[in-house]
């Protein structure tokens, strides 16, 4: 008689895990591959002369500038600063963006009334709006954060309100026969069944703020990594502009991450 080779659920399952862990695996080298072959491209091009260290700097002018900044402390509170305006920013948008759809969502009036401006404020280049925030609120965080703010909450209200429009209409209609109100809608099937979406336009609108912030450190600002850039740009150290950019990028993927292990959680 044959052996009986017949495969089994379980088995089947960590065969399905174990792929799943090597194609992380695979990714994650891929990752790190392409990240150290364009650092090393770079660096070699810098020191053969092929492009001007001054002008495009390399990963070592770079990594010494961070050092140079990093000994004295002055980098950790240009990161801080940017980093508390970017999530200041960020739960204000959270907030208003939620609040707002909502109230579209329970008003057809109010809701027809205010649309149609949303669509051009959120259309507007909100640099635009950058210079006439900094003659209404001064030179300080708070236009800072407001030019963040203008820059996401707009399109973040219209997302929102668009996806609570198109929830599973049946289940409402079902509450409403049953004697239900928009509030029980809200509670048992709006809210619930928007969460991804909420989560997805979290992941949006975190580097949105980010750029916000950016736009406005680089008009009205003493501290913060836009100030930064803007700064050395000023007197030609590039280095420290290459750096604050790197230190962008590393900042938004860390936020983006951060909201992507929330989604996970719940």
């Amino acid at each position: 008689m044959e052996p009986d080779t017949k495969v089994t659920p379980g088995e089947r399952q960590q065969e399905f895990i174990e792929k799943e862990h090597l194609h992380k695996r695979k990714v994650t080298i891929c990752r790190t591959m392409l990240l150290v072959l364009f650092l090393a491209v770079w660096e070699l091009c810098a020191r053969l002369e092929i492009i001007d260290d001054f002008i495009f700097s390399s990963p070592s002018r770079v990594f010494q500038c961070f050092w140079n900044m990093t000994s004295d402390g002055s980098i950790f509170e240009h990161i801080g600063v940017t980093l508390f305006e970017t999530l200041l920013s960020f739960l204000l948008v959270v907030v208003l963006g939620i609040a707002m759809a909502v109230l579209l969502w329970s008003s057809r009036t109010v809701s027809e009334i205010l649309e149609p401006y949303l669509v051009m404020l959120n259309s507007l280049p909100k640099s635009a709006l950058a210079p006439m925030l900094i003659v209404w609120m001064g030179n300080h965080i708070h236009t800072i954060v407001a030019a963040a703010v203008s820059v996401a909450v707009f399109g973040s209200v219209l997302t929102l309100y668009h996806g609570f429009r198109e929830m599973d209409p049946d289940k409402m209609k079902l509450i409403y026969s049953l004697g239900g109100t928009k509030r029980d809608v809200f509670l048992k099937v709006l809210l619930p069944g928007s969460i991804p979406m909420i989560i997805s336009n979290m992941k949006v609108n975190v580097g949105l703020c980010l750029v916000g912030v950016i736009i406005g450190e680089f008009l009205t600002a003493q501290k913060g990594l836009g100030y930064l850039i803007i700064y050395a740009s000023q007197i030609f150290k590039l280095d420290m502009v290459m750096m604050s950019i790197i230190i962008l990028c590393i900042v938004s993927a860390g936020l983006y991450q951060c909201i992507s292990w929330l989604e996970k959680k719940i």
